[in-house]
C-alpha cells in the first residue's frame, strides 16, 4: 500500500507562511489529482486546493490568493505554500492522491497540524 508522508506543519503567527510537503512512498505515474484537505476542530473536512494532471488547479474561496498548490510528478509529491495565514486556517491538513479509471486509488496522508496564533 502506498503511504503518504506529510511534513511542514507547525505553529506560526498570523500573517506568516508555511510550506507543507507530501511525499509518496513509491512513485506513481499520472496521478489524476493531488490535493490538500483540512479539518478544523468541530468542522467537516474540506478541500483546500487541488492540482489535476495537466497543470490545472483549484482552490477554496477562503484561501484564493494566499495558498498555492504545486506538484512534482517525478517524485510523486505535492506541496502547499501558505502565505498570509489567518487564525481560521488552523486545522489538521491532509494530502490526498486520487487515481481514476483503469488505476483507481485514493491515498491519504497522516495529517499535519497547522496552528496560527494571533
Amino acid at each position: 500500500q502506498v503511504q503518504l508522508v506529510e511534513s511542514g506543519g507547525g505553529l506560526v503567527q498570523a500573517g506568516g507562511s508555511l510550506r507543507l510537503s507530501c511525499l509518496a512512498s513509491e512513485r506513481i505515474d499520472s496521478v489524476n489529482e493531488m490535493a490538500w484537505y483540512r479539518q478544523a476542530p468541530g468542522k467537516q473536512r474540506e478541500l483546500v486546493a487541488g492540482a489535476i494532471s495537466g497543470g490545472g488547479a483549484k482552490y477554496a474561496d477562503s484561501v484564493k490568493g494566499r495558498f498555492t498548490i504545486s506538484r512534482d510528478d517525478a517524485k510523486t509529491a505535492v506541496y502547499l505554500q501558505m502565505n498570509s495565514l489567518k487564525l481560521e486556517d488552523t486545522a489538521v491538513y491532509y494530502c490526498n492522491l486520487k487515481g481514476l479509471g483503469f488505476r483507481e486509488y485514493d491515498y491519504w496522508g497522516q495529517g499535519t497540524q497547522v496552528t496560527v496564533s494571533a
